[in-house]
């Protein structure tokens, strides 16, 4: 039996992020459950885009918090302002060769409307209101597969709002 689109939105809020995966840049499979119990930080990215820089602030992230359980991962998408025009060699030589990023990155996919990856509708169900509106939008998910925080592109990496809900999100030291 075909789900009608109000069941299947319910069936995906009742979901965890967990739930979900995304294709690596290398082509590999990277499913969130494989995380399960640390919390993840979800970006989407672009080569092209006046955030770029928010590159070196994630990674900076990513070397404070990753020994104590912090997930970065970044998902390129060229839905705005098409600021991610290349494929996976250009992603890598802006993320890895320029910003010298060593946490995961996904392969190119859609993070707005319809044709959005599952992940992204499954969090714009749940915060509708607080959905990525450009590049560097950033999702915290907690280490039970909750959403628990939403940040806006222009919100750096270090600024104090999101250094406080990833701390909140391990815990104590």
């Amino acid at each position: 039996m075909a789900l009608t689109a109000g069941r299947a939105n319910a069936q995906m809020s009742q979901a965890n992020a967990f739930a979900f995966s995304f294709r690596a840049l290398d082509g590999g499979i990277v499913p969130l459950a494989q995380y399960a119990g640390h919390p993840i930080l979800i970006v989407n990215t672009a080569s092209k885009c006046g955030y770029t820089p928010q590159y070196a602030g994630l990674q900076e992230l990513w070397e404070r918090y990753r020994s104590r359980g912090l997930v970065i991962i970044a998902v390129p998408s060229n839905d705005f302002g098409g600021q991610e025009p290349g494929g996976a060699s250009e992603i890598r030589q802006t993320a890895q060769a320029e910003y010298k990023i060593t946490f995961p990155i996904g392969e190119k996919a859609v993070v707005k409307g319809a044709e959005a990856h599952p992940f992204y509708r499954w969090a714009a169900a749940l915060k509708p209101t607080d959905v990525p509106r450009w590049n560097f939008h950033k999702y915290l998910i907690g280490r039970d597969g909750s959403l628990k925080a939403s940040f806006a592109s222009a919100v750096e990496p270090t600024d104090p709002r999101i250094i406080s809900a990833i701390e909140a999100a391990l815990g104590p030291a």
